[in-house]
């Protein structure tokens, strides 16, 4: 299985980093390494994740780490794209309204 970081996700990481490195570059570093680590399970359980109310798609999943949520969609049995990083305080369903 094949964990694929889209364009949006790798931005969405950026931008926590970015966030988090204003206070502290060392806990910043911390945070990606657990989010992408977080990742990994899917490699031998895809479904692990909760499905994702917002896509309205059961290939449309989420894993949570801290106060991120990881959306992810599996493409098929050999793939799956994680779509963005998203923090749990923030309206998802504004953000996918955007353009």
């Amino acid at each position: 299985m094949k964990i694929n970081w889209t364009e949006q996700a790798e931005a969405d990481l950026k931008e926590v980093f970015d966030f988090i490195a204003k206070d502290s570059k060392k806990y910043a570093h911390f945070q990606i390494s657990k989010l992408r680590n977080c990742t990994k399970a899917l490699k031998k359980q895809p479904y692990i994740g909760k499905r994702n109310e917002e896509f309205g798609d059961d290939k449309v999943r989420e894993l949570v780490e801290g106060n991120y949520r990881i959306i992810y969609r599996i493409k098929s049995q050999e793939r799956i794209d994680i779509l963005l990083i998203h923090h749990g305080a923030r309206d998802l369903k504004r953000r996918m309204k955007k353009p």
